[in-house]
Order: C-alpha cells, then sequence, then structure tokens
C-alpha cells in the first residue's frame, strides 16, 4: 500500500481515523496525543515524522483521531489537509497559538475562529478570494463546549490570517523596520473592524475544508498581545496547556 508523499501515512495505519487535530509545531503533536491518553484512558503511537510533519494515532470512546503537525504557515497546512483528505479524514482542526490585537483578550484566553481574513496565498488555490474562510458550525459547537467544561476562558470571532509573521502582522521588531505600505496601519483597521487576532493557518484550513466539503475549525491559545510583542516561556507555556486541554476535552462532542 502506497503512502501519501509527505505525509508518509496510508489508509491502513490510520486505522479509520476521520477526526485529525492540527498543531503546528511538530513536537506538539505527541503532548496532544499523551493528553487524549491521560484524559479518556486510551493508547496512543507515533505514525510517522516526515519533514515538519509528525503524526501520532490516538483514540477517544472508540474512535481514532489523528494529530498531525502542519509546520508554519498556510502552504505546509494545505499539504496536510489534502493528503489526509486523500485517506478519508473528514473534520480537521487546527489547535495552535496566537497574538490577540483586542485589549479585553488576555493571556491564557482561548480563541474559537468563526470565520478568517484571507491575508494569505495557500487558500488563494482552492477557491477564490471572495470564498468565505469559515468554520463548521458542528466544530464551534464542539469547541465551545470543550473550553466551557476546561474552564477556560474563551472567545469566538473572527481572526485574521497572514502569511508572514513579521511583516504580514505589522511587527515592529522584524530586522527591517519598514513596513510596506499595504500592512500599514493594517492592525488598527483589523482591531476596528472586530477582528480578535493574527495567525497563520486558519485561513487556509477553513478554506480548504469548507471548499472540499469538510468540516474544519480551528482553536488558538493566546501567547502574546499587541503592545507586548515578546513571548515569553510562560506565556507560551499557558497559551499551548489551554488550548490543548479546551482541544482535548472538545473531542468527546465531536461526531
Amino acid at each position: 500500500m502506497n503512502n501519501v508523499y509527505h505525509l508518509d501515512l496510508n489508509s491502513k495505519n490510520i486505522q479509520g481515523a476521520k477526526i485529525a487535530l492540527l498543531p503546528g509545531d511538530p513536537f506538539r503533536s505527541q503532548v496532544i496525543a499523551e493528553s487524549i491518553s491521560k484524559v479518556y484512558g486510551t493508547d496512543n503511537e507515533k505514525l510517522a515524522w516526515k519533514r515538519e510533519f509528525c503524526t501520532y494515532l490516538a483514540e477517544v470512546n472508540g474512535e481514532k483521531i489523528l494529530i498531525t503537525s502542519t509546520g508554519i504557515g498556510g502552504p505546509s497546512a494545505s499539504i496536510a489537509i489534502d493528503e489526509l483528505a486523500q485517506l478519508g479524514v473528514h473534520t480537521f482542526i487546527r489547535v495552535g497559538t496566537t497574538g490577540a490585537i483586542q485589549e479585553f483578550i488576555t493571556i491564557g484566553d482561548v480563541i474559537i475562529t468563526s470565520g478568517a481574513v484571507r491575508l494569505d496565498g495557500a487558500s488563494t488555490h482552492y477557491a477564490p478570494i471572495e470564498y468565505p474562510a469559515v468554520a463548521h458550525h458542528e466544530i464551534i459547537d464542539a469547541l465551545i463546549e470543550g473550553a466551557k467544561n476546561s474552564q477556560i476562558q474563551y472567545h469566538v470571532g473572527v481572526t485574521a490570517s497572514s502569511d508572514t509573521f513579521y511583516q504580514g502582522e505589522e511587527r515592529d521588531d522584524s530586522f527591517r523596520k519598514y513596513t510596506l505600505r499595504k500592512f500599514q496601519g493594517i492592525t488598527k483597521e483589523l482591531q476596528a473592524l472586530h477582528v480578535l487576532n493574527y495567525e497563520m493557518e486558519a485561513s487556509t484550513v477553513l478554506t480548504l475544508t469548507a471548499s472540499m466539503g469538510l468540516k474544519g475549525g480551528c482553536i488558538t491559545g493566546v501567547v502574546n498581545k499587541r503592545g507586548m510583542e515578546k513571548i515569553t516561556e510562560q506565556h507560551l507555556k499557558t497559551g499551548e496547556t489551554n488550548v490543548i486541554k479546551a482541544a482535548v476535552a472538545s473531542l468527546k462532542y465531536l461526531k
């Protein structure tokens, strides 16, 4: 049986899994798998690790669950989603970290994306820019229940997904201090439009899944805020811990 090229997986070794959690960091795949095992009292195993794509297999209430890392950004996320879909996976949830741009959001909160501003390029290879990047309502509901169950403060709303971490998010801590005119003032504009946060994959995940008739969602843990550019080790740990806890708890509500 041939494996899909990038993920090094096949339809046999994923054992009928239909749901995939998608962290960016490959080392986070193991952490999520072990968290699932702890919460649901089941085993997990590593299936493959090729390039940025690290996959574990876990189980919740008799259903197999994949945890596949995507690396950073839309292009590699699109590869992971496309190849998992080829193997029969139909539900995809990004589990990542994010920077908030609204004052009322605090470090450690989780953001459940209802839709994304498409500042990426990868999604345009699957649907025209007029096509909305929207999360599936069943996944939004499950993620809300997971956050509530975990007693974690959550926010539901629109996310901005940028192809670049520094320029596209109008950060002032990059090597080149000049920001292209198209991005100058973008943060203030997004804040006025009630966009909650910046990250780099949601628009790709949501556009691909919706346009292919699949289910997609995104939950991210807040690890920094605008005006607080440096991501500290403690803030990163808090955001990662909370988003994993909420995402794992949400699995019991998914079909």
